[in-house]
């Protein structure tokens, strides 16, 4: 699937209007801060009613106006028109007065959990710097992502330990100002606490396990550097739920006395490792960055593996600070795709890496042009 344009109405800078998008490689070429960020921003609103920056919904709207839009209309294949059998979807995402609503064919969308299988897309961008170099929730977040793109019932699962997570911390804060007496409450809640936590970490663990099958060999494909692997370390070391039931028993007096679960899925850890050490610790900005970019990769190669789908792909600058043998190293391992949005500065080399159907918009004050 493709989406075949993007219309979109005061999302950030972009000009209000539709944009067709009917290829399978399409380039915004223009200069920094004139709104190719934005489109791929608007296209993943799109996918997932939520953005890949991480701002507040508001924060969207152009100009603090308030109130925006973007849809987008996803054919089969290129050469599909917007209307007729090479018609998928039509997807839009608008806000107004402060409330979000999603519409997929005129239908409302009340869990965004169903747009996952709709228009998968996997982004490349600056922001990704975090799974590396970031705190330890950033790469939870990220092999969260992974997970919940391929197995909708991982995400039942988190949001379930999560609902669950919070009660359990509202009673420990309870009992930390001495409030009420939280033992009964904790009694019932840590066997669904301890089942839930069990299903994600082992669900972790495997997927660690294939992810680090794929990623290792791609980062030395590209970098030359071999030997380099993704590490999961749970937080609860014992396996079971009777352990994990066991182990909370032992630590809930030190969790009564802090208020807050100092174990469970929520202080995992992910890293990264080559020969068994630290690796991104030691890593240089470059070594980080091509981490960075080639986890999107492996992930992508693994939702196609899982699914038998391809994702729309969405590189912001991901080629800019690459030398031309890493660039072309890199292109030639991209994952199988359906559709890929690349984004360009005027002084890069981009017409090197065109084909012959590849369709090119020059982006300047938010307008594309052909």
């Amino acid at each position: 699937m493709i989406f075949s344009s993007l219309r979109t109405t005061a999302f950030r800078n972009l000009a209000d209007g539709e944009v067709f998008t009917g290829a399978k490689d399409v380039f915004l070429v223009g200069e920094n801060g004139q709104g190719k960020t934005n489109f791929l921003e608007a296209l993943y609103f799109c996918a997932y009613a939520s953005s890949f920056r991480g701002v507040r919904d508001g924060e969207l709207a152009r100009n603090r106006e308030g109130n925006f839009s973007a849809a987008v209309k996803i054919t089969e294949r290129p050469d599909g028109g917007t209307a007729g059998p090479g018609l998928l979807s039509n997807i839009l995402v608008k806000f107004e007065k402060g409330k979000k609503t999603v519409l997929i064919d005129n239908k409302r969308v009340e869990d965004r959990k169903d747009m996952l299988s709709v228009a998968p897309c996997i982004v490349f961008c600056h922001e990704d710097m975090e799974f590396v170099a970031g705190n330890p929730e950033r790469r939870r977040w990220f092999f969260d992502q992974v997970l919940s793109l391929y197995d909708p019932l991982y995400l039942d699962d988190l949001r379930r330990y999560r609902r669950v997570l919070k009660s359990r911390n509202a009673a420990l804060r309870d009992a930390l100002y001495g409030r009420s007496n939280p033992e009964p409450l904790l009694d019932a809640l840590d066997p669904q606490y301890a089942a839930y936590g069990v299903k994600l970490m082992e669900k972790r663990e495997t997927a660690a396990r294939l992810f680090s099958g794929v990623f290792g060999p791609l980062y030395e494909e590209v970098s030359g550097i071999s030997g380099i692997m993704v590490r999961y370390t749970p937080s609860w070391k014992r396996a079971g739920e009777q352990d994990a039931e066991a182990l909370l028993r032992e630590r809930r007096a030190t969790d009564m006395a802090a208020g807050v679960s100092h174990s469970g899925p929520h202080r995992d850890r992910y890293g990264f490792t080559r020969d068994g050490s630290e690796f991104a610790a030691t890593a240089s900005t470059g070594q980080r960055r091509l981490l960075a970019l080639l986890l999107r990769l492996a992930q992508a190669r693994r939702f196609s593996e899982m699914t038998g789908k391809n994702p729309v792909l969405l590189l912001d600058d991901v080629l800019l600070e690459m030398d031309g043998g890493k660039r072309r190293r890199f292109l030639s391992i991209l994952p199988g795709y359906d559709q890929a949005f690349f984004t360009f500065l005027p002084e890069e080399p981009y017409q090197n890496y065109r084909k012959e159907d590849t369709l090119i918009y020059r982006v300047s004050s938010g307008r594309c042009c052909g």
